[in-house]
């Protein structure tokens, strides 16, 4: 059986007359820029927070460092985030001009571990940036009172949990400002690119709404700014799938507990671990290889065999050939448990409209290899 990687048209399929009819009306509108669908949009996504500003952007990326922008943390300024995420989170530390320092994950978790966190504070760091990793949340708690103690901002990149929840806290009630990203493959996706951040601090949602647009909040008015606006045709398509985000990532975690049954007798790979209390929504189901030289070889069985396995930040920000080495970059301490879920992860198909018999075909095809290591 042939599983896919991604649902997309599956998923357009199922609620093609909701995403048609908010297209229809942003044509008919003819207001495709900052225009009204944008509008609802930003509110709808704040009220689905739980915060009290939305800011619709061109990407994740740009969330993240227009956030760094808005606490005016640029040249000099250090921020601290995890060595095995998508590259990205450093890059819009760079582009703020700041330097990213990287820590370990969390051998369990694969989020920063807090525990690495103030080792690498000096004078010069001004934020912790955790990322919720494969659709886990960092611990938000512990991390806070590590910010508070130093007097620093937290900017959580949540590309990859919308509509997670920690034990005992939501995305974004512990940070000062949160970056999502709304690409096609998210839990929450739009046909492209988009993003958007999210924000209970007023300065930052207007300095925010100022940068995106050219540095203007009012017509031919005009300072120093950029070009990253989430269209008010994403920003239809977003609406519509915000409506059944909770329900696909119920579907998710189904999923995910089916591919855990299944394949917990496995010797040659681990599979994900969820923290108590917490609701893990599944981004991506990773696995990791016992031996992280036998992971492409996997990859490479389920692939021959029509199971469309994947890596996801299979090299880690450092180990990277663009990482920039003593210019606004450093490490601090020993990266072992990013490097090996680097090198051993393996993302199994996962979408909210897979199909149990679609699950099960491969778990077969996972264990046959399993077996296959004896």
């Amino acid at each position: 059986m042939k599983v896919d990687f991604y649902g997309h048209v599956r998923q357009y399929n199922n609620i093609k007359s909701e995403i048609d009819a908010n297209i229809n009306t942003v044509i008919q509108s003819g207001q495709y820029v900052l225009g009204p669908m944008l509008k609802k949009f930003e509110g709808e996504f704040a009220t689905y927070s739980g915060t009290k500003y939305a800011i619709g952007l061109g990407n994740g990326t740009d969330a993240i460092w227009l956030a760094l922008m808005a606490y005016g943390i640029g040249a000099g300024d250090e921020c601290i985030t995890n060595a095995n995420t998508f590259f990205a989170t450093a890059e819009a530390i760079w582009i703020a001009g700041a330097t990213a320092v990287l820590i370990d994950c969390d051998p369990k978790t694969k989020c920063i571990d807090p525990a690495k966190i103030e080792a690498a504070i000096t004078p010069k760091t001004k934020a912790i940036i955790p990322v919720h990793l494969y659709g886990q949340c960092a611990d938000m708690k512990a991390i806070r009172a590590i910010a508070d103690k130093h007097k620093l901002i937290v900017i959580e990149d949540n590309a990859q949990a919308i509509g997670a929840a920690g034990n005992g806290f939501k995305i974004g009630e512990l940070s000062d400002a949160t970056a999502t990203s709304f690409i096609i493959q998210k839990n929450l996706g739009t046909f492209g690119d988009g993003g958007a951040l999210i924000t209970n601090n007023a300065n930052v949602d207007t300095t925010v709404r100022k940068l995106r647009n050219h540095g203007s909040n009012a017509r031919n008015v005009h300072s120093f700014g950029f070009n990253s606006r989430l269209d008010d045709l994403h920003a239809g398509v977003v609406s519509a799938k915000l409506k059944h985000i909770d329900k696909w990532n119920d579907n998710r975690r189904k999923l995910a507990a089916r591919y855990t049954a299944g394949l917990k007798g496995a010797k040659h790979f681990t599979l994900p671990y969820e923290v108590p209390g917490s609701r893990h929504v599944y981004h991506l189901y990773v696995v990791e290889t016992v031996v992280a030289s036998k992971r492409d070889a996997f990859v490479k069985f389920l692939n021959d065999n029509q199971i469309d396995a994947k890596t996801h930040y299979s090299i880690a920000i450092h180990q990277q050939a663009g990482y920039p080495w003593g210019k606004n970059a450093r490490t601090v301490g020993t990266l072992t448990n990013a490097e090996y879920n680097a090198a051993a992860c393996v993302s199994l198909p996962m979408f909210p409209e897979l199909r149990e018999d679609e699950v099960d075909a491969v778990i077969a095809k996972c264990l046959e290899w399993d077996k296959a290591q004896g």
